[in-house]
Order: structure tokens, then C-alpha cells, then sequence
């Protein structure tokens, strides 16, 4: 019952006597609207201090570690550039890819923001809106003799553990994986290039931006297939429900791109393959 109302007083005189009269007897009043036993949990995720950022440290251009031996890479220049702007304090964290759902739920990290791919995920986690334009795509050696899809039949194709790559060749290219000698998985890409140029393995089905950077670095080493498995786009990933969080972060990156900022990391990071027109968050 609620008690904080104030009625006329003959009205309220009556009112009081009923609801004594009623509860000296067991009975109950009215129950009250339903929505007051029912409300929503308020989202809280955009009340921060410390934005956490969990990403794979090899996974370059957008996470990996530098020259100088520090975390560096497009993605955590663009998250660092969103919490200094949202006057949250950055810590970048490094994390095993196969325990990234367990510790974003667990909050031990704020978001996870990495070239992570959002279609096929939607339901798992609350998105920011998409930012670049990715694509699943194979690369093989340039002496390989490997020119299309066809020619990979019975080859040994590799991929990364709970990639987008991976999902694709077991969902809608599961046909084309079927002609695979062997589809392999591993931890993370930079060696899934060794064993390709060291000839373990004949290709690597990766994301397009990994193609484009490890083309980039050797370019007289790989070729990327004209076909491509399937395009989608990269999005910062948060817990589900986390939506003002994510909205907030969304329209720092707008921000960003309007002044220019986003086309100055896209060029900064132009000799690895990144490029302005592949930004899509307008």
C-alpha cells in the first residue's frame, strides 16, 4: 500500500480506518499497479570510470604488440581516443580469445574491441553501430599455384579458433570447406603465417584487414584469392543490455570521424593495410 499520499481529510480518515480495519483482520488492500513489482533495471553501463578494453595482442593492424615492445595497433588508438574523450581512464588487456565471453560477463573487461566481427553475434552481445567494412577472405602463397576456390581442394586450409573465418567455412561456405583436406585451427594468426610460408599448411582463411596487413609486410610473399568467402563488419562488442554504453561510443566515433581524427589513424596505419574507405559509421 502506498503511504505517501495525501487525501482530503474526511477521505483520508475513512481510508485509514478501512486499511486498519482490514489489516487487524489478515485481509490486504488492493493490490498496487503491477509495474511497481515489475520495473526494469535501469542501464547503468555508460556510468563508468575505467573503460577496459580487451582485444588479441596478435592481431595486427587493430591489436598487437609494437616495435617498442608496447600494446599498440588501430583499434586501441580509436578506444583510447573514445575514453579520453568520455573522460574514462583506458586499460588496454591483452586476453585469450576463448575466455573472452567469460570475462566480459564477469566484467573484467568493459567491451571487447579487436576487429571483432558482429554478424552471426548479434544475439550475444549488445554492439556498438559497425565502423568497417571487413570480409572473410584466403590467402595462399604466391608460388603456390593456387588461383581460385576450386584449386584448394584437397588442401590443408587454417584458420583462427572462434574466428569469424571459422564460421563462415563451417555455416555458409561449409560446402567449400568439405573439399579441404583438413580445416586446422589455431590460436592466433601471426603463426597460422609461419606454418603458411613455412608450407604446413597450403592457405589461410582469415579477415580481409589481417590479409591486407600480412600482404603488406611481405608483399612478395602472399596472394589473396579473388573470391571472397563473405563480407561483413567490424562493431565494439559489450555486454548484453549494456546499450547507453555502446550508443555513447557509437557517437564518440561520429564525433571523431567529423573532425578528421578517424581519416589520421586510417592514414597512420595506411602501411598495413588500413583504409579510410573501408570506415562505414557515418
Amino acid at each position: 500500500m502506498k503511504k505517501n499520499r495525501l487525501f482530503a481529510p474526511v477521505a483520508a480518515t475513512f481510508a485509514l480506518v478501512g486499511a486498519l480495519a482490514l489489516a487487524a483482520c489478515g485481509g490486504s488492500p488492493a493490490a498496487d499497479d503491477p509495474a511497481d513489482t515489475d520495473t526494469v533495471a535501469e542501464d547503468t553501463s555508460a556510468d563508468i570510470t575505467t573503460f577496459t578494453v580487451g582485444f588479441d595482442q596478435s592481431y595486427p593492424p587493430y591489436g598487437f604488440v609494437g616495435d617498442d615492445g608496447e600494446f599498440t595497433g588501430f583499434d586501441l588508438d580509436l578506444a583510447a581516443e573514445v575514453a579520453e574523450r568520455n573522460g574514462w581512464e583506458v586499460e588496454l588487456e591483452p586476453i585469450d580469445w576463448d575466455a573472452k565471453d567469460t570475462l566480459l560477463d564477469s566484467g573484467a573487461i568493459t567491451c571487447i574491441w579487436n576487429g571483432f566481427t558482429m554478424e552471426g553475434r548479434e544475439d550475444d552481445y549488445t554492439f556498438s553501430s559497425p565502423y568497417m567494412l571487413n570480409g572473410q577472405v584466403i590467402v595462399v602463397k604466391a608460388d603456390s599455384g593456387i588461383k581460385s576456390f576450386d584449386d584448394l581442394a584437397g588442401k590443408t586450409v587454417i584458420t583462427q579458433v572462434d574466428s569469424a573465418a571459422l564460421d563462415v567455412l563451417e555455416g555458409s561456405a561449409a560446402d567449400l570447406a568439405s573439399t579441404f583436406a583438413s580445416l586446422e585451427q589455431i590460436g592466433e594468426y601471426n603463426t597460422a603465417f609461419m606454418q603458411l610460408e613455412s608450407g604446413a599448411v597450403d592457405a589461410v582463411a582469415c579477415d580481409l584487414s589481417i590479409a591486407e596487413y600480412q600482404m603488406s609486410a611481405k608483399p612478395d610473399a602472399y596472394v589473396q584469392l579473388p573470391e571472397m568467402l563473405s563480407e561483413e563488419h567490424y562493431a565494439v562488442g559489450f555486454k548484453k543490455g549494456s546499450q547507453k554504453l555502446a550508443d555513447t561510443v557509437t557517437e564518440t566515433l561520429k564525433a571523431m570521424d567529423e573532425d578528421g581524427t578517424i581519416k589520421e589513424l586510417c592514414d597512420k596505419y595506411a602501411e598495413y593495410g588500413i583504409s579510410y574507405e573501408n570506415w562505414v559509421l557515418e
